[in-house]
């Protein structure tokens, strides 16, 4: 008994208490009460991209409002805007707008370093949180074109180097000559948190590329249209040209006067300019002003091919003119008929010649036009002396053949048509075979 009672007077035994939950999972169960619950969120908001000193504007919303306190936080989560009040000093954040469903505010002068998480907390039970974006864009520093020679001679090949500097997102370069789109290389270096994009172009110039330009476009989200160009400045060998001024046009006829000039085009333009004659000697009254080549009087023997040479610093280049001297025109008569009729029939000579140079200038190219110019004159002619011909000709057989044709009288059976028999008329026939040698043959 008085064990039982010392137990009882000192009381009933302690209650057993479990442990204390660890630290992190407090901290994870803190962390529930404000942590974004996804579908069913009463927060909206939306992501915000703006270039580097432009506004970017946040907002947080709720959707169905209880006038529960709303807040915005910066990245290192420190409060921008409690309800209408700003504990941040940061003058750069403005209120756009507060009210019991919408909390706004305004960011002036983007910088990098504004980049990051902005957080937008309602306190209600439990508390709410999400979350926006604030991504910033740089555009491209400076945009430089390297040309590697700034002057080109036609047919060589030149290097161009784009380089669009600082830049974020990297950016994507772009060639054009006029308009035609070319294909280059690039390449792309990192700086932090910047990009360096170098596009290198080689292009083989001719001399249709002089005073065209080569144009470097960026393509970035943060500018528009921006590019830069250079002019291509392209040397190029002489483009020579004869022409003939005399006769304006149809055929190089003897006798009458030559008058060829010759044009030439480069860059730089042409200083030397002078007239030869290919495998001859220059006849000595040809006459030799500048680029201008007179014949006063064409001859035979000025037949040949004459060339026009003109250099510059780049290069020789030479346009030649073929010659060939037609004898002069002739009036040929028509025999005499009952219409008399003159046809002029030029004198047309073939020539076996033929050359294969594109700068030739052959002074047969006229003899086409005049001889379409005379055809029908021809064709009357000939189809006149035919028809005159063919009416000789049957004049001429009727003759002939009426000449040839008659009745033939003799008189060696004169006296037979009496006789009885066969016998007593030749017996009867004057004269018998005694007179044979005095038969004669009238024709009528």
């Amino acid at each position: 008994m008085a064990g039982r009672a010392q137990r009882s007077a000192a009381g009933p035994a302690p209650a057993i208490l479990p442990p204390p939950p660890p630290p992190l999972l407090l901290l994870l169960l803190a962390a529930a009460a404000v942590i974004r619950t996804g579908d069913g969120q009463n927060l909206v908001t939306e992501d915000v991209t703006v270039v580097e000193g432009d506004v970017a504007t946040i907002s947080c919303r709720v959707k169905n409002s209880d006038d529960s306190v709303i807040q915005l936080l910066n990245p290192n989560r420190q409060t921008i805007y409690f309800r209408d009040f700003r504990p941040l000093k940061d003058s750069r954040f403005q209120l756009v707008n507060f009210s019991n469903s919408e909390l706004r505010v305004s960011l002036t002068n983007v910088s990098i370093s504004d980049e990051g998480r902005y957080f937008c907390q309602l306190y209600t039970d439990p508390p709410q949180e999400i979350y926006t974006t604030i991504t910033v864009l740089v555009p491209p520093r400076n945009l430089v074109i390297d040309i590697q020679k700034e002057i080109a001679v036609e047919g060589e090949e030149i290097e161009l180097n784009c380089t669009a500097m600082a830049s974020r997102p990297a950016t994507t370069i772009r060639w054009f000559k006029g308009n035609k789109e070319l294909t280059g290389k690039s390449e792309v270096e990192q700086w932090s948190d910047m990009y360096t994009v170098t596009s290198q172009l080689l292009l083989k110039v001719g001399r249709e590329d002089d005073g065209v330009p080569v144009i470097c476009l960026v393509d970035h989200p943060a500018v528009k249209d921006l590019q830069t160009q250079r002019y291509l400045e392209v040397m190029y060998k002489p483009q020579v040209r004869v022409s003939q001024n005399y006769p304006v046009q149809g055929l190089t006829r003897e006798g009458e006067p030559l008058e060829l000039s010759c044009a030439a085009f480069g860059k730089p333009q042409p200083t030397d300019m002078r007239w030869l004659r290919v495998d001859d000697e220059m006849p000595q009254h040809v006459v030799v002003s500048g680029s201008n080549l007179l014949i006063s009087n064409l001859n035979k023997t000025d037949n040949g091919t004459y060339r026009c040479e003109a250099s510059n610093a780049v290069g020789k280049s030479h346009a030649d003119y073929m010659l060939f001297v037609y004898d002069p025109p002739t009036t040929i008569p028509p025999p005499t008929t009952t219409t008399t009729t003159t046809t002029t029939i030029p004198t047309t000579i073939t020539d076996t010649t033929a050359t294969t140079e594109p700068a030739v200038h052959d002074s047969r190219a006229g003899e086409e036009g005049a001889i379409r110019s005379v055809d029908h004159a021809v064709v009357g002619g000939v189809v006149a002396v035919v028809v005159f011909a063919m009416l000789c000709l049957l004049i001429i057989l009727g003759r002939y053949f009426a000449r040839h044709k008659g009745t033939y009288f003799t008189h060696e059976a004169k006296g037979a048509d009496d006789a009885a028999d066969a016998d007593t008329a030749i017996i009867n026939a004057e004269g018998g075979q005694n007179n044979s040698e005095e038969k004669k043959e009238y024709f009528i």
